[in-house]
């Protein structure tokens, strides 16, 4: 259902929607397809930085000093942003869970 759906983030989903009804799934689908990363575009992102804006897809995925840092370090002189396109995958993965958490808890609220 959703494109770049990567296995982690699918076992993810499947965990935190396993009781829910088919209704509030549907829901919840709906909210964390708008709230999700892939993970081309923050490595997109990554890329940039080494042509300007450092930490651009820090400050995407919410960590906003890492990436005003990244900005006036220009990604720690750039070793930053290369430990980051190394470590892309774990990054989004993280950054959809907390996403997919944070849907979960409107559509339960909203039951």
């Amino acid at each position: 259902m959703l494109p770049g759906l990567q296995p982690d983030e699918l076992q993810t989903i499947q965990d935190i929607t396993r009781d829910m009804t088919e209704d509030q799934q549907r829901q919840f689908i709906l909210f964390y397809s708008g709230k999700r990363k892939e993970e081309q575009s923050l490595m997109i992102m990554a890329i940039i930085g080494f042509f300007g804006v450092a930490g651009i897809h820090r400050l995407v995925t919410g960590e906003t000093a890492l990436g005003i840092l990244y900005l006036f370090t220009l990604g720690f002189c750039g070793v930053g942003t290369i430990i980051d396109l190394v470590n892309i995958k774990r990054l989004t993965l993280e950054f959809n869970q907390k996403k997919a958490i944070e849907a979960a808890q409107m559509v339960r609220m909203m039951a």
